[in-house]
């Protein structure tokens, strides 16, 4: 039997081995995957295994998502705060200031957790789900991750005068809204595609990852954008930068990298091992996907690429440690091992 499974890309090659987990030194696990750098002229500046073939990104794209939200005048109408705009693009862990933000978006659009269309789930922060079951309480939709997109969702159907009450469908106003604009931003053509759906019931829909990392790009630097679109993205960005802890939460990866590096990054992760990436200052966009759709290794992934553009700089290796390098522990909180860049992916 084969002792590593692997994913063809298009043409029959196989994606390159990115990340390695070790334990005493023996390397245990390998990850593969695909990762493109694209500028804001469309042109691919680096790129590992097949770049083309077509990928959900999941909620790595909820940036983008973002945008009919303030591109239609409805963050403005309803008062919305750069905390909640921040909110709209987040795949949030479930704490209190989370469910709070979403409860207070819904409060703006005179609707409440019942017109949501996400589903509750547990917060993924295992204290925040400890502290509502020692009270007895269950979780409501307000905790789904998705629950800040979803209340920036009803607020552009009531901006665009469309119904509240099925907005997740692929064919309402709002989702249509959505497509067009991803479409205009990641350089492609959805038109007969037919879209996934995914875990907070909004459709998905498949694209190349060199088409993502463009629509990131033009999302670092949208110079080239109208400026009415110009400008919603400069204030999403802006709004994330200030609120790096409503886009993810305590621990998580695109908070804790986000903090540390301030407005050079934009970073958002989706299901299934999809991280997108923003650069501001280099006028690029990073889209990148595990094969196996592992979380521990899409971060590593992440960090490795950053620190190769040159985003994570020395004066960051100290704080980036735990995600460019993470350490193996076992219960006795021991090192046993590491997960890293593989050393023929690409080097420092």
């Amino acid at each position: 039997m084969p002792d590593d499974v692997v994913t063809l890309s298009s043409s029959g090659e196989v994606n390159p081995l990115t990340v390695e987990v070790t334990r005493n030194g023996v390397v245990e696990s390998r990850h593969r995957g695909s990762a493109v750098i694209v500028d804001v002229a469309g042109k691919v500046q680096d790129s590992w295994g097949d770049i083309r073939r077509a990928t959900y990104p999941r909620s790595a794209i909820k940036g983008i998502q973002a945008i009919p939200l303030v591109e239609s005048g409805a963050a403005d109408e309803f008062g919305f705060s750069d905390a909640e705009i921040a909110l709209a693009c987040a795949s949030h862990g479930g704490e209190p200031a989370h469910a709070d933000g979403a409860a207070s978006m819904l409060g703006k659009l005179g609707l409440s957790e019942a017109d949501l269309e996400c589903g509750a789930h547990w917060p993924y922060l295992d204290q925040a789900s400890y502290a509502m079951a020692r009270a007895g309480e269950e979780p409501s939709q307000l905790h789904n991750n998705c629950s800040g997109k979803h209340s920036g969702m009803l607020a552009v159907a009531k901006k665009l005068g469309q119904p509240t009450k099925g907005y997740t469908k692929p064919t309402h106003a709002v989702q249509q809204r959505m497509l067009g604009t991803m479409e205009q931003m990641c350089g492609c053509d959805l038109n007969g595609v037919q879209p996934g759906i995914d875990g907070c019931s909004a459709p998905n829909w498949p694209i190349p990852l060199e088409n993502l990392a463009y629509g990131f790009a033009r999302m670092a630097d949208p110079k080239d954008l109208p400026a009415e679109r110009a400008a919603a993205v400069t204030r999403i960005k802006k709004a994330v930068f200030a609120n790096p802890f409503m886009v993810a939460g305590t621990g998580r990866f695109c908070t804790e990298v986000m903090t540390i590096l301030g407005d050079r990054a934009f970073i958002k992760t989706g299901a299934e091992g999809v991280f997108c990436a923003a650069l501001p200052e280099y006028g690029l966009g990073v889209a990148l996907k595990c094969d196996d759709g592992t979380t521990r290794a899409s971060e590593v992934m992440m960090a490795a690429l950053l620190r190769h553009i040159g985003v994570i700089e020395e004066e960051h290796l100290e704080a980036m440690g735990p995600w460019l390098n993470p350490m193996l522990r076992n219960r006795a909180e021991r090192v046993v091992g590491e997960i890293r860049a593989a050393g023929d992916w690409m080097s420092f």
